[in-house]
């Protein structure tokens, strides 16, 4: 907690000897108080002519500076942390203090609660495949990428989106129409669609009926793969991109790719998808 102001004597008192020429030294060792507070005061009395206490702008804090900066140092070194738990923490060194004074100090040192991001889960056998792909392609003209045929497999929301979406608006407007997003029962159901493209445009788009599963995949491409080719005019030695989902690595598959004179691209694991749509 803050300590306690020294009193007006006191402070007239360090004044007084320093008028007497007195340095900060010696009025600290004779007072016994220290010598950043001898500091302080004369300071203060330099600028505004008086030691006595000046109005100030609004209630003092709560919290003392110590606590402001253990505060700040834990959201900063543990993102993860919830205001919960940093109340608790300011409480265990005796301030309680609401969860919004907590949410104001952070918001002033410039921390801010915001959803975390979703990212792959990448272990090292999985950066290793990443690397290895990247340094096997760094020969790779321009013209060799112009002839791979991307393709993956989305979901589509049919009615509005399932994310998150935050908006900027003032106190009591919650249900303003241009804040709100439209929703309907059961979330109004999505579509599941399989999709090519290349660097020439894009191929075709297949909606996808029921379950996916390697035979509806292998009838997907067998009626739409070499069309899409045609109709972008990648010719015959053309490459073909699928990511790693087990309908798509099935040995089946594979083989039905091999029977078609395809080359399917190597593709590393856990890379994000390509949100053709």
């Amino acid at each position: 907690m803050k300590n306690k102001e020294h009193t007006r004597q006191v402070r007239d008192t360090v004044v007084k000897k320093f008028k007497a020429g007195f340095g900060y030294k010696k009025i600290s060792q004779a007072l016994n108080i220290p010598r950043s507070t001898v500091q302080a005061i004369i300071l203060k009395w330099k600028e505004y002519q008086t030691t006595a206490n000046l109005p100030r702008p609004g209630r003092p804090s709560k919290l003392s500076a110590h606590t402001r900066r253990r505060l700040i140092r834990d959201a900063a070194t543990m993102p993860m942390i919830t205001l919960d738990e940093l109340q608790r923490s300011t409480a265990e060194v005796g301030d309680s203090v609401h969860r919004t004074t907590i949410s104001r100090i952070l918001h002033k040192s410039g921390l801010y609660g915001r959803v975390a991001r979703r990212k792959p889960f990448l272990k090292d056998i999985h950066k290793k495949c990443c690397l290895k792909f990247a340094t096997s392609h760094l020969g790779d003209t321009p013209n060799m990428w112009k002839k791979v045929l991307w393709s993956d497999e989305t979901k589509i929301e049919l009615f509005g989106n399932n994310a998150k979406r935050y908006v900027w608006r003032k106190s009591n407007t919650a249900h303003h129409p241009e804040h709100t997003i439209p929703t309907v029962k059961h979330g109004g159901g999505s579509i599941m669609v399989w999709a090519c493209f290349s660097s020439a445009g894009t191929g075709k788009m297949v909606k996808i009926d029921g379950k996916m599963d390697g035979a509806k995949y292998r009838t997907i491409l067998e009626e739409n793969l070499m069309e899409s080719t045609k109709d972008l005019r990648l010719g015959r030695r053309f490459v073909f991109q699928q990511d790693n989902d087990p309908k798509h690595k099935a040995k089946s598959t594979m083989e039905w790719f091999k029977n078609k004179h395809i080359q399917v691209l190597e593709w590393p694991s856990q890379t994000p998808d390509l949100n053709l749509i």
